[in-house]
């Protein structure tokens, strides 16, 4: 079973960045491809960015290419999101999650194994 830890949440203003990390633990963290997804209040879980388990291939929602990374360190079991010049819009709690297919990334929620318990991002305007 693979747990899913989300840090470096927080309160930013508009334009500034962030740096979320998602720590795995109780698994090969090298099998597994990796997501990010964000929920809005009053909104449906929406897909933000995925890697693959090399980190060689990447894809983003349309609404966050050119300001968002995502990348990870398959030493430190960790996968990374970059967010600079962050919108009222992001503002959403952000989750990490692990899909067992290494090689796929995938932008539907059902088609990912694991799921951590989320960190909360909040922009001001």
């Amino acid at each position: 079973q693979v747990q899913l830890v989300e840090s470096g949440g927080g309160l930013v203003q508009a334009g500034g960045s962030l740096r979320l990390s998602c720590a795995a633990s109780g698994g090969t963290f090298s099998s597994l491809a990796m997501g990010w997804f964000r929920q809005a209040p009053g909104k449906e879980r929406e897909f933000v960015a995925a890697i693959t388990w090399s980190g060689g291939r990447t894809y983003y929602a349309n609404s966050v290419k050119g300001r968002f990374t995502i990348s990870r360190d398959n030493v430190k079991n960790t996968v990374y999101l970059q967010m600079n010049s962050l919108i009222p819009d992001d503002t959403a709690v952000y989750y990490c999650a692990a899909n067992r297919r290494a090689g796929v990334l995938s932008t539907r929620i059902n088609e990912y194994d694991y799921w951590g318990q989320g960190t909360q991002v909040a922009v001001s305007s």
